[in-house]
């Protein structure tokens, strides 16, 4: 049988695929690629259309906004070449030589805030024989020794203005005085012969008890009392705010020292209280008092010229200076009443008119008026105790109301009164380079 050629065999087959159908794979290869190619589509593509009669049915509208679109030419990027390719850096000039910075201290903390003694131990320890080694200013806590030697000084008829436990310049003041009346350098300065001196001043205990009477409890006390002359002279009285004011006045004493030493107190009537014997106020007469205005000082003198009281004052200001010279006490008065007269001494806020203001301890001059021969000038008391060498006065000499009580008994009208400044005290001040002898006597030089 002769062979068949391939052609043969393999050619009825190809006439038959011919024939039939094309799959559906094979017709859609045959579509997208058969009849004009205005579109390319993958096997992935959906087919739009169908083909009818060799065209194939333009796709809805919007089919293609869906595809994603070439960005377009945006000009050429810059690639930055690997790091192997890069450019070296411009090399950097070597820094100043800087010296090693020395550690630094660390911050000290603040001290902590010191505890308040309790008041049954704070009078204790003010009770014992024990006074402070120096006048260095201490903190904002009263201590019992200070308090102690406010006691002492006041009972030596040295005063130390108001008695609060606390340091301050009047201690010092006080204490140079003090040495004065004794015949001692006046060097302001504890030491072991001021030590001695006080000691005969503390036979008894400095903080001790006092009953409260009916009658201080009963006033008449002015619990308010406004700053503004115009309404205070609207007032029938300018009297203890209280109980505890009229005490602490009597007492020589801060009020909230006072209060302080009795936590829990009422100050009512038959309550026992702890407050400072400060003694019986000086017997000695007065016959020349000198104003040191550098030290801030009244002190007086004997008939000798011997010291026999000292009391911390404020003496004038930039504005409105005291008096210079020799003068003489004129008029004393307990309890005065006041005469504001702006035309004549100064004007207090909007206040244009003369006003009288009633009399009492909380009067602007206080409780004691001791005019002078110079019209509208004195010395006088304060109803801010506490103030006395802390701030300026109208050109007047103000003492606490307690000084300026003792002192209105202790001298008469004719007293002469000196004005001295900057000596620190009158016994220290230079003799006068003329021979004419002056006209009051001045007290002898210290040793």
């Amino acid at each position: 049988m002769p062979k068949s050629s391939p052609s043969r065999i393999l050619l009825p087959a190809m006439l038959a695929l011919c024939g039939s159908a094309l799959p559906a794979a094979a017709q859609d290869y045959y579509d997208a690629y058969s009849f004009g190619g205005w579109r390319y589509r993958d096997y992935a593509q959906p087919s739009y259309g169908t083909p009818q009669g060799g065209y194939e049915v333009p796709p809805p509208p919007g089919a293609y906004e869906a595809e994603p679109q070439p960005a377009p030419y945006e000009g050429e990027r810059q690639v930055a070449p690997p790091e192997a390719y890069q450019q070296p850096s411009e090399p950097q000039p070597p820094a100043a030589y800087q010296p090693p910075q020395q550690p630094q201290p660390p911050v000290a903390a603040a001290p902590p805030a010191e505890p308040a003694m309790a008041p049954a131990q704070f009078i204790a320890a003010a009770n014992q024989p024990t006074l402070p080694q120096t006048l260095k200013k201490g903190g904002k806590q009263p201590l019992p020794e200070v308090a102690r030697l406010q006691i002492l000084l006041d009972r030596a008829n040295v005063s130390p203005g108001v008695i609060d436990g606390l340091m301050g310049s009047n201690l010092a003041k006080a204490i140079s005085a003090l040495e004065n009346m004794n015949g001692m350098p006046s060097t302001g300065r504890m030491s072991p012969d001021v030590d001695a001196i006080l000691a005969r001043y503390g036979d008894r205990p400095v903080l001790t008890e006092y009953v409260i009477t009916e009658a201080d409890a009963a006033g008449p006390f002015t619990p308010s009392i406004p700053k503004d002359y115009g309404e205070m002279a609207l007032l029938p009285a300018l009297g203890y705010r209280g109980v505890t004011e009229m005490l602490a006045e009597r007492f020589h004493m801060d009020e909230g020292f006072l209060k302080r030493l009795n936590p829990g107190s009422h100050f009512a009537s038959g309550e026992t209280v702890i407050v400072a014997d400060v003694g019986a106020p000086s017997k000695t007469k007065v016959y020349h008092l000198v104003a040191d205005q550098n030290a801030r000082q009244l002190l007086g003198y004997d008939q000798h010229w011997n010291l026999v009281v000292a009391y911390p004052a404020t003496i004038g200001s930039t504005d409105m200076p005291s008096p210079t010279g020799i003068h003489a006490v004129k008029a004393i008065a307990v309890d005065p009443v006041y005469w504001y007269r702006p035309k004549v001494n100064f004007q207090q806020g909007k206040n244009d008119k003369s006003l009288k203001l009633a009399p009492g301890p909380n009067n602007p001059v206080g409780a004691v008026w001791i005019g002078l021969d110079k019209p509208t000038y004195g010395i006088h008391g304060t109803p801010e105790p506490s103030r006395i060498d802390k701030t300026n006065s109208h050109g007047c000499l103000r003492l606490t109301n307690w000084d300026a009580k003792e002192l209105a008994h202790l001298v008469r009208p004719g007293v002469d009164v000196e004005f001295v400044d900057p000596t620190r005290t009158a016994s220290v001040a230079a003799p006068a380079p003329v021979e004419a002898q002056p006209a009051q006597p001045m007290p002898p030089a210290l040793q």
